[in-house]
């Protein structure tokens, strides 16, 4: 079952274009679909630029399918070595590699941003995430 992808969630990543960033425009449409997982082509109608949905997300680029890749940084957070995740998933030790340096890097981009955004001092988030693990405890 294929789950129902949101157009308007989408936004065009082209930075030449007038609609750049700005979502729910109505201008992205799918254009096509393409590889084995028939990914969807989207394309903005602005200015004819074509991209994948996965674009802009931490799967870009990555050819395992999603959940293996989930499964992969499952049995990494739980402790297990490189080639223990390698041989409980079925793939190669190198690949389990390259996803874990994509996943590092994707969640040391994405907290960077947030702490940007939201103008946050890494030392206040982690005693606020620490407080509120603390009241879900008692």
């Amino acid at each position: 079952m294929e789950i129902p992808l949101k157009l308007e969630d989408f936004f065009c990543p082209n930075e030449a274009c007038d609609d750049h960033g700005k979502r729910g425009l109505g201008n992205i449409v799918i254009y096509d679909r393409y590889g084995r997982e028939r990914r969807k082509l989207l394309k903005c109608k602005t200015c004819n630029f074509k991209f994948s949905e996965r674009r802009s997300t931490f799967f870009f680029g990555l050819h395992t399918k999603e959940s293996k890749i989930k499964e992969v940084i499952r049995h990494l957070l739980k402790g297990m070595s490189f080639r223990e995740a390698a041989i409980a998933s079925g793939l190669d030790k190198d690949t389990v590699q390259r996803i874990w340096k994509r996943f590092l890097l994707y969640c040391e981009g994405s907290l960077d941003s947030l702490l940007t955004e939201f103008n946050i001092k890494l030392e206040d988030l982690i005693l606020l995430l620490y407080k509120r693990t603390q009241k879900r405890v008692r």
